[in-house]
């Protein structure tokens, strides 16, 4: 049996139990969609985070600064900044107030995969199709609250 037909079943300890599970399996449901828009443009979504954290900074940060912004805190970002690095996508440099830390700064290269993925924006929000705009903004307050950031 599936785990989509097991999430429709009975087999839980409770509730409680069922919907961890189904959280689970909607997290993974919605990477694996994603990941192929992610996979056009040769990065990870961890990736994708980081270059996006680097444009709203305007101005290069630490990459203890980019783990804080994280979506992803059990990332290691210090080795994904390098293969971003390799891929020209940012720039490093040392701190000019802090020798022991490094800046990172995205590139025009990187703002140039950015945008050529935005386009891809609509076929991601279109994991949340079936929900009108009222049960969006529903599942967001139920989603906050389980994480305890109302």
């Amino acid at each position: 049996m599936s785990l989509d037909k097991d999430i429709r079943t009975a087999k839980f300890r409770n509730d409680n139990h069922r919907a961890i599970v189904n959280l689970i399996f909607t997290h993974n449901w919605i990477m694996e969609r994603n990941k192929q828009i992610f996979d056009r443009g040769d990065i990870t979504p961890q990736q994708y985070n980081i270059l996006r954290i680097l444009r709203g900074a305007q101005a290069p940060i630490s990459t203890l600064q980019i783990r804080q912004r994280m979506l992803d805190k059990m990332s290691d970002t210090s080795r994904i900044v390098d293969r971003l690095l390799k891929k020209e996508l940012v720039s490093k440099e040392v701190c000019a107030t802090d020798k022991r830390l490094v800046d990172v700064s995205i590139t025009p290269k990187g703002l140039e995969l950015l945008e050529s993925l935005e386009q891809y924006n609509e076929e991601m929000d279109s994991s949340l199709s079936k929900l009108n705009n009222s049960e969006v903004k529903a599942l967001n307050q139920l989603l906050d609250k389980i994480r305890g950031s109302e």
